[in-house]
């Protein structure tokens, strides 16, 4: 027995002496001192011992036990120390080479020009609001002098929630005229920025989401005069000085007079081309002074207040703005276009 412990262990110690991955030492380790290894096979040979052999041959195999767990143990120490430095060196850093700036982002060309329009009416003495995006049809139309049976209510040029069209998204940011005068004392001087939707085929100046700035003003003695004269500068200050502008008679169910705003084609000055479908203007906005029957609807005396509204669309201001050829380019989060602003 004392022959098979010291041939166990000089065998032993010499595996371990060379194993080079953690998973053959773990081999070994079973082999000699598992529960079915080397060593404890000939410890069950103990009771064939004479009691005088057993305390020396006890003695042994426990010296032996103790060399071969030391010997694991620093093999697993020199395992660990070279998978460190094998880490280390895949892993090293060159401090000398030169870093890589973070490449800091900006705003999107439609936000900046929503940002602009936000200053300049701010500086007016507006008040900027927000609102649901998710409407109830008797603000998006009922309060707004839109009775059943207007066309905007069709099911072909609105998106509904439900069968009795009573829940739909909103298809302007106009119900924050009626949400304003119903909540707001007067006078009232706000803007209400937000998304908006409509059943619109897309092409250069038309999409389903778009965005849109209402204007709202209620006052005594507002009139037609000072909604020119407030467009006229929002133009100017947005586009620059000598802006051309045209007004055109229109019809919308809660103002009265109405009337649309154009600009001039900032990509064809007027000639005509593709962006502007040949005319040489892009319709920027509907605007018109508040119907008396959307006052009284709203608790307002149209004897006592007058106002005017506006609603203008945000990324056709964007496209004017940056002169932008084609709205969908605004939507389609291509890098190489958003990086130029």
């Amino acid at each position: 027995m004392k022959e098979q412990l010291s041939k166990i262990k000089s065998e032993a110690l010499a595996a371990f002496g060379q194993v080079s991955t953690p998973a053959a030492l773990d081999e070994l380790r079973v082999k000699y001192l598992g529960k079915k290894g080397e060593l404890t096979a000939v410890l069950k040979q103990m009771g064939r011992l004479s009691p005088e052999e057993r305390p020396a041959m006890g003695q042994l195999a426990n010296d032996v036990r103790a060399a071969l767990e030391e010997s694991i143990e620093r093999a697993a120490q020199k395992l660990a120390a070279a998978a460190l430095e094998a880490r280390l060196k895949a892993e090293a850093l060159d401090v000398t080479i030169p870093g890589k700036a973070p490449k800091q982002g900006h705003r999107h060309p439609m936000y900046i020009a929503l940002d602009e329009i936000k200053d300049i009416f701010v500086g007016m003495g507006f008040t900027v609001l927000d609102g649901p995006e998710i409407e109830l049809a008797s603000y998006n139309f009922d309060k707004l002098n839109a009775e059943e049976g207007h066309p905007s209510r069709d099911w072909s040029d609105t998106f509904y929630f439900d069968r009795d069209s009573r829940v739909m998204l909103r298809s302007q940011t106009s119900p924050m005229q009626v949400r304003a005068m119903e909540t707001m004392p007067l006078p009232i001087r706000i803007i209400a920025p937000g998304r908006v939707y409509r059943k619109d085929e897309v092409d250069a100046t038309h999409s389903p989401m778009f965005h849109q700035v209402e204007g709202m003003v209620i006052d005594k003695n507002v009139t037609m005069a000072d909604l020119k004269g407030t467009l006229n500068l929002l133009a100017e200050e947005l586009f620059g000085k000598g802006t051309v502008t045209r007004f055109r008679p229109h019809h919308f169910p809660f103002t009265e007079p109405s009337c649309e705003m154009d600009v001039q084609c900032h990509k064809c000055g007027g000639a005509g081309c593709p962006t502007c479908k040949g005319e040489g203007w892009i319709e920027l906005l509907g605007a018109g002074m508040i119907h008396p029957s959307v006052l009284r609807m709203s608790g307002i005396d149209p004897e006592q207040w007058s106002g005017w509204a506006f609603g203008m669309g945000l990324e056709r201001t964007a496209m004017r703005r940056f002169k932008i050829a084609d709205l969908r380019l605004i939507f389609e989060n291509d890098v190489r276009f958003l990086e130029q602003f």
